[in-house]
């Protein structure tokens, strides 16, 4: 598909949900900024296949939790195209905490987890906001920012207390903006509940992640293991489609925050 001309920041957009948002996106015509840590190869496999689709691309190596990088995030979308229509907050981070285990996560946990899931939104979400207030008051075209939180913000469960906190704060943050952007940019959240994705095989271990992905296939109302697919599709609704949508937020999780369904006989 040809570009539309429109741009969007995808952050954390090297794997997992961030980088199917910034594939999926592509197929609608955006452009895209797409921002890595570490996983530069990774970064690069994104960054072919958006461009695969007939849209330009950036790659910038930035870290979330440092507003210097931020802002250059920002700057360096605006030096490329000279607009910004979508930012998807997407960049995370958290610590694998066992059950009941308190001394298990420490405080510089809770400032690391919070610099990134929460700060981090917030610069953002500020480094943007000139660029999206300017289309705002020129051209009448509205800016669009996306969090990604999680179920954790809502139900206080997930990887680790300090993590669903943060996701919690997350929540919260998108009514402030909502309220303070306001008019010139929508915010919205998706708060996804259990993804098929590396980095929570990674943190939970083959053994608990099929164990996790079971239960979810055999007892969400649903019946089924959300996919990095299904949450992008989330998150492009509120970026893209609700015009008339802003400080929601969207539980994606196979209808688990409902309660868990008895177990279908094998």
């Amino acid at each position: 598909m040809a570009s539309t001309g429109k741009v969007a920041i995808v952050t954390g957009s090297a794997t997992g949900l961030g980088a199917t948002c910034a594939i999926d996106l592509a197929e609608k015509g955006w452009n895209i900024a797409i921002n890595y840590t570490k996983s530069k190869k990774e970064a690069d496999e994104t960054y072919a296949a958006v461009t695969a689709k007939g849209v330009e691309a950036i790659l910038v190596q930035a870290n979330m939790g440092e507003d210097a990088d931020c802002r250059r995030l920002a700057a360096e979308t605006m030096k490329k195209w000279g607009r910004i229509d979508g930012l998807i907050n997407n960049a995370g981070t958290t610590k694998f905490q066992a059950q009941g285990d308190l001394e298990g996560v420490t405080p510089e946990d809770f400032d690391i987890i919070f610099r990134v899931n929460v700060t981090g939104p917030y610069m953002m979400s500020r480094a943007v906001y000139p660029a999206m207030k300017k289309q705002w008051e020129e051209k009448q075209e509205r800016g669009s920012i996306v969090h990604v939180s999680s179920i954790a913000g809502v139900m206080g469960i997930g990887s680790s207390i300090p993590y669903g906190c943060s996701k919690g704060a997350l929540n919260t943050l998108t009514l402030a903006l909502a309220r303070q952007l306001a008019p010139a940019v929508r915010v919205n959240t998706i708060c996804p509940g259990f993804i098929q994705t590396r980095w929570l095989l990674g943190g939970l271990g083959e053994e608990n992640y099929n164990k996790l992905k079971e239960s979810q296939e055999q007892s969400a109302p649903l019946r089924q293991a959300g996919t990095t697919e299904q949450m992008a599709e989330a998150a492009l609704f509120f970026l893209t489609s609700a015009s008339n949508i802003t400080g929601e937020f969207l539980i994606v999780d196979a209808g688990t925050h409902l309660g868990m369904l008895p177990m279908k006989p094998r």
